[in-house]
This record gives C-alpha cells, sequence and structure tokens, in this order.
C-alpha cells in the first residue's frame, strides 16, 4: 500500500512528486500542460507544493514540484478516475499513519536527538579550539605577566597575524622602517612610546650594526588594535 507512490520524507511533512503523481494518475494532458492547470485551483507556491530544478544531465534543468498531501488529495479528486480514487485513499492512509500518536512522538525524539547532537558538536568544537587556544594564552599571559619583549616570529603568533603582513602593517603605521642596509629599525617615537626596542647582536668593521625589533609587551597590545582596525575597515 505505502508503495503506490514515492513519498519525501526530508522536510517537516511528507510530499511526493507531481511529476509521479501525474504518471500515476495516467493523465493524458502534458505535464508542463496539465500542472499549470492544477494551479489555477488556487494552489500556492511554498505553501501547497514547492518547486525547484533539478539537476541537469547535458540538457536545461527541468522544473519539478514536491507537493504536500493535502494538495495531492485534492488533485486526486478533481481527476474523478479509478486511479485518483485509489491514490487518494492511499495518501489518507498515509495521513493517518503520519498523524499518529507514535509517528508524532517518534519525529518528536527524532528532532531532540538531532538538536542534542547538535549541542555536542558545538562543545566538541569549543574543546577542540581551547587545547589549540590555551597554549597560546598560556604564553601571551606569560610574555605580558613578565615584561617581555619578543620578536616578529613571536609577536606575529600572539597577535594572530603572518609574521609578513606584521612587519608591513608596522611600516605602514609609522612604527618601523628599513634602513639602507634594508634591516628593519622601529622609529625613535615608537621607542619613547615603550612600544619597541634596540637589540644589537653585532658591529661590522664598517660601524654597520646589526639590530634587531622587539615588541614590547605593551606593543604587542596596542598592535592588536591595530591589526582589528585595519581588518575592520577593509
Amino acid at each position: 500500500m505505502y508503495d503506490l507512490i514515492a513519498v519525501n520524507y526530508d522536510n517537516d511533512r511528507p510530499t511526493v512528486s507531481a511529476r509521479e503523481l501525474h504518471q500515476f494518475l495516467n493523465v493524458k494532458t502534458a505535464f508542463t500542460d496539465w500542472f499549470p492547470r492544477m494551479c489555477e485551483y488556487g494552489f500556492e507556491d511554498g505553501k501547497d507544493f514547492y518547486s525547484f530544478l533539478s539537476e541537469s544531465t547535458g540538457g536545461r534543468p527541468k522544473t519539478e514540484y514536491q507537493l504536500t498531501i493535502e494538495m495531492s488529495k485534492e488533485i486526486c479528486m478533481l481527476q474523478r478516475s479509478s486511479e485518483g480514487k485509489q491514490a487518494r485513499q492511499y495518501f489518507i492512509e498515509l495521513e493517518k499513519k503520519w498523524n499518529s500518536p507514535e509517528s508524532v512522538m517518534s519525529r518528536a525524539l527524532q528532532f531532540a536527538q538531532k538538536q542534542l547532537d547538535s549541542v555536542k558538536a558545538v562543545n566538541t568544537a569549543l574543546i577542540e579550539e581551547n587545547s589549540v587556544m590555551k597554549p597560546k594564552a598560556d604564553y601571551y599571559d606569560n610574555v605580558i605577566a613578565h615584561g617581555k619583549s619578543v620578536n616578529f616570529t613571536d609577536a606575529a603568533k600572539l597577535i594572530g597575524v603572518p609574521r609578513n603582513r606584521l612587519i608591513n602593517e608596522l611600516m605602514q603605521a609609522g612604527y618601523t622602517y628599513r634602513d639602507g642596509y634594508g634591516d628593519i629599525r622601529a622609529y625613535q617615537r615608537s621607542i619613547d612610546q615603550g612600544l619597541c626596542k634596540h637589540k644589537q647582536f653585532y658591529s661590522d668593521r664598517n660601524g654597520h650594526s646589526g639590530i634587531q625589533v622587539l615588541i614590547t609587551p605593551k606593543g604587542i597590545e596596542k598592535f592588536i588594535q591595530l591589526m582589528r582596525t585595519n581588518v575592520e575597515s577593509n
């Protein structure tokens, strides 16, 4: 009985294919003429049926329709045929089963399980994110608490941006620059404001000093705001 016409249960209520119903009812009128004629009886897209384009197999996609059981029953009555009567009885029995207390409870339990699975998925994602972020947060807290100054690589990790992007952003904002040797240096105002430090690690015979720019904890906090502002403005 329940294999008479395929039923789709993907939505919040059962539906059937208009094209399959047309075929079962053995309607002589072409489907493309028949269905618009049925819609003239007051059926509405989005309420009584749902239209969509079928997947293309090389030609143009066809417009298909999924009909509610209520609309399907009314269409069966309009046909005034033995096939229409048979299909209508089929849909009546289907409705009884769909609306039975057992089916209603089953759907409610399924919905509750989906909600629970969704919450579990979110919690799992949060736990995984926390396991990744906690070491970073601990390192950040350690830097801030102990007043450590860090190089561009570690500063970029703390701020959460690529190293090269951090360097470029600081240059564009006027905190650092490249000298004649191509080395990155901090402007004096950045040093005076306590955002950056210079660490000398060599001096060659020509009098050129190798300088490493370090970002202070105050600089980390300042440049986090800088990165955030630049993202929002873009």
